[in-house]
């Protein structure tokens, strides 16, 4: 079964900057298409940004020139690198494969952005 263990994250202030990982144990990670999602209070769950097998990388409008993804096949873990954020990216954030099917959820680790 595979597991997926998200970290990094916590309180900062508006403009500041955040890394979170994700492990994946269980699986053969590199043949996936990962993905990082986030779900803010009384919203759906999103996915912000997402990284083929070959490190191509595609991101949704509101988190561009903002958030890297990044993957290291080696140690199977998927990174988040968020810059200059905002109160609006509040949420808890989640990694898993960015299509169906996706594995079981992990607990996920919460971002607040706040002054």
């Amino acid at each position: 079964q595979v597991q997926l263990v998200e970290s990094g994250g916590g309180l900062v202030q508006p403009g500041g900057s955040l890394r979170l990982s994700c492990a994946v144990a269980g699986s053969t990670f590199a043949t996936y298409y990962m993905g990082w999602f986030r779900q803010a209070p009384g919203k759906q769950r999103e996915l912000v940004a997402s990284i083929t097998r070959g490190h191509s990388t595609n991101y949704v409008d509101s988190v561009k020139g903002r958030f890297t993804i990044s993957r290291d096949n080696a140690k199977n873990t998927v990174y988040l690198q968020l810059n200059s954020l905002n109160p609006e990216d509040t949420a808890v954030y989640y990694c898993n494969r960015a299509f169906f099917p996706r594995w079981a959820w992990g607990q996920g680790t919460q971002v607040t952005v706040s002054s």
